[in-house]
């Protein structure tokens, strides 16, 4: 019966759409079409904003605040350790300490990247939240000159903590943002430039006051895990993962772009946290007031605050690789004029010009990383096999440095080795940029 035909379409002759319902239709599909174009053919649209996606940016910031904050204040205990606390034991011995913990934070990312990917995130931050906590605790009950309890306290274990963390903070912003996806990251990453701002002071003043170093270590460890707790009460996973993810690894390094960033990560590493580690130490042993000298630390973290969320701001426009070619160079150059601090102004000029160029060649990592991949799903994983290579080697930077520096303080060489790198990492994503540049066909990369 003619009631019953429907014609090759699939509309049933009384549900033929109208003319208007077509053209919404037409709409619909165009807005649709321009969202994959956007974002990817494989994923959705991103809300680029919204309640909860700034509830969980702010736990993000909380987690980096607490974590890889903590672990940049590192010079503080250095500081300490040398002139106090581990007096039998060289800078050199003492720096494996914190390169512990820079290896840890960056190297776990070949398997907490992969797991972030799968959709292990609460379990990762769970872990790392109760590992930060157990590490300072366990911290506060070491003994002076026992080197094996700091160094498995303050740097594995707090290393580790760090490492479960890292990249999870990060990459949980790439739910929500795309287009906005550097400034984001940039603000989640300033999280941890203004955790080495505050957790410096804070040291400085219970361990260096009348508190005393064990339970000064206590206050902190109770203040950080209430924040982690809080961080991990309003984070939201967005995007579902994929069940089964077989990422061609192999190929990637057959990428020059790819194997041109990992090379860019080694140098980084090589010479970015000796200014953090050693600019204190150098300022009391170049006569700067102690009183002074105690806030060149935050000085150098304050300024990184604002190059992590000032630099991705202008990442769209001029474009995320020359954005961070710039910051890394220019960090370099500053290490370089570090060897010549003399005074006050010496010390608060390197501060203020490192924290900034640094901070947003921090920030932006990440995000060239984003560049290179070929779909969101696959970012945790690759910039989990960025830091791997990148932390290996921040593994052995601090322990050079304190070699290079013996206990005559030779500030020149290892202000040559840390300059050094950081240039020669610039030049590397120079290469990476090119290459970049060269299949987008367009400069601003």
């Amino acid at each position: 019966m003619a009631s019953q035909r429907t014609v090759s379409n699939g509309f049933h002759p009384e549900d033929r759409p109208s003319g208007d319902t077509l053209k919404l239709a037409r709409d619909e599909k165009k807005e649709v079409s321009v969202s994959v174009e956007e974002t990817g053919a494989d994923t959705p649209s991103f809300p680029e904003g919204g309640t909860q996606a700034w509830l969980t940016l702010f736990g993000a910031f909380l987690f980096q605040y607490v974590t890889f904050g903590y672990i940049n204040a590192f010079g503080v205990y250095q500081d300490f350790y040398i002139r106090s606390f581990l007096t039998d034991y060289t800078p050199s011995a003492i720096g494996w300490i914190g390169g512990t913990q820079i290896f840890l934070n960056f190297s776990s990312g070949v398997f907490v990247g992969r797991a972030f990917d799968r959709g292990y995130f609460y379990y990762l931050m769970a872990a790392g939240a109760f590992v930060h906590g157990l590490s300072l605790f366990m911290l506060s009950l070491s003994h002076q000159n026992s080197f094996y309890q700091v160094f498995l306290t303050n740097g594995v274990l707090l290393g580790l903590s760090g490492g479960l963390c890292y990249i999870p903070a990060l990459g949980i912003t790439s739910h929500y943002f795309h287009k906005k996806r550097p400034l984001a990251m940039g603000i989640a990453s300033a999280g941890s430039a203004l955790g080495s701002v505050l957790h410096p002071i804070m040291l400085n003043k219970l361990i260096n006051g009348h508190i005393g170093f064990h339970n000064g270590v206590r206050i902190s460890a109770a203040l950080n895990v209430a924040l982690l707790l809080i961080g991990l009460s309003v984070m939201r996973t967005r995007l579902p993962p994929k069940p089964v993810q077989t990422f061609p690894v192999l190929k990637w390094f057959k990428d020059p772009a790819f194997c041109a960033s990992v090379a860019s990560a080694w140098f980084i590493f090589l010479g970015l946290f000796y200014p953090v580690f050693y600019i204190q130490l150098l300022a009391v042993m170049r006569g700067v007031d102690r009183k002074f000298a105690f806030y060149a630390l935050p000085i150098l973290n304050a300024a990184s605050f604002f190059g992590r969320i000032i630099p991705p701001m202008f990442a769209p426009k001029l474009g995320v690789f020359n954005v961070w070619v710039f910051c890394a160079i220019s960090s370099g150059i500053v290490v370089l004029f570090m060897v010549l601090v003399r005074d006050v102004t010496g010390t608060v000029l390197v501060a203020i010009f490192y924290g900034f160029t640094s901070g947003g060649g921090i920030a932006l990592v990440p995000s060239t990383v984003a560049v290179i991949a070929n779909d969101v799903s696959e970012l945790g994983t690759r910039i989990g096999i960025l830091f791997v290579f990148a932390g290996l080697l921040g593994l052995f930077a601090t322990p050079i440095s304190g070699a290079l520096l013996t206990k005559d303080y030779h500030w020149l060489n290892a202000g040559l080795f840390s300059g050094i790198s950081l240039i020669i990492a610039g030049l590397c994503n120079v290469v990476a940029r090119h290459y970049v540049a060269q299949r987008k066909g367009s400069h601003r990369v």
